[in-house]
């Protein structure tokens, strides 16, 4: 795992800031101090190397270094895959699609080869760490195992180095890898298309958000009541005023 947030403060020689965090609400005055710290810690990631390089082109370096040398060393070396241009493909069409459902029938299409191999692929992907990949929410078991599963990415650094994805999507990873390490995470979604982002443990919804609106809230508050949830939050990337609101770097 790449660094959490507070641990990202603390190599900056920035760690007063997490004085401001988590005693009480969160005002616009704090949301502005911090917020500087957690752009770069979204923009970038937080691979030590990364974070304590000061100029973008170094950071933009170190983070290309640390992608070589994982496929060097455990792509090439420990998967010992005899289609090393599949697999490095693959790799940044999961990074273009981080946050979404995983359809191994359309990716096997794309890459021209069998699902199994793309089976294969990515479970080695996730054994070496590189991704992750969540279940729905269910009661079911069986459910669990047949549905979809959504993918995302080790860290936020070699999705905006290497992938062209939306601000939403880096943002998702980014509260993703803030809750994984509270303990289990899944992803909702009804047949309708109405879904949740994330629950934690069974227990707590949490939506993300650039800005949330009131609706987002109320919605979500009808879902946590029909799950039998019990708590819910929005993750908001933008300042906000409304109630049940949380940001990124309050995880």
């Amino acid at each position: 795992m790449p660094f959490s947030f507070s641990e990202f403060l603390r190599l900056k020689g920035a760690e007063m800031n997490t004085s401001l965090i988590g005693k009480s609400k969160v005002t616009e005055a704090i949301y502005e101090k911090i917020e500087r710290y957690y752009e770069e810690y979204i923009l970038y990631g937080g691979m030590p190397d990364v974070i304590s390089k000061e100029h973008i082109e170094e950071k933009k370096g170190i983070i290309n270094d640390i992608f070589t040398s994982y496929f060097n060393m455990e792509i090439t070396r420990l998967g010992d895959f005899k289609k090393l241009d599949v697999i490095r493909d693959l790799i940044f069409l999961l990074i273009s699609r981080t946050g979404s459902k995983l359809d191994i029938n359309k990716i096997s299409s794309e890459l021209g080869v069998s699902r199994e191999t793309v089976s294969n692929y990515i479970s080695f992907l996730e054994k070496t760490f590189f991704i992750k990949l969540i279940s729905p929410f269910t009661k079911n078991r069986d459910v669990e195992i047949k549905s979809q599963k959504k993918v995302y990415i080790c860290d936020t650094g070699f999705i905006n180095e290497f992938g062209r994805v939306s601000e939403g999507a880096v943002f998702e990873n980014a509260v993703f890898l803030s809750l994984y390490r509270m303990g289990d995470v899944s992803y909702y979604r009804k047949k309708s298309g109405v879904e949740i982002d994330f629950i934690l443990n069974k227990e707590i919804a949490y939506e993300v958000k650039i800005t949330p609106t009131l609706s987002n809230l109320k919605r979500l508050d009808r879902l946590k009541k029909e799950l039998r949830l019990k708590d819910y939050y929005i993750v908001s990337r933008r300042f906000s005023e409304l109630d049940r609101v949380k940001y990124g770097f309050e995880l």
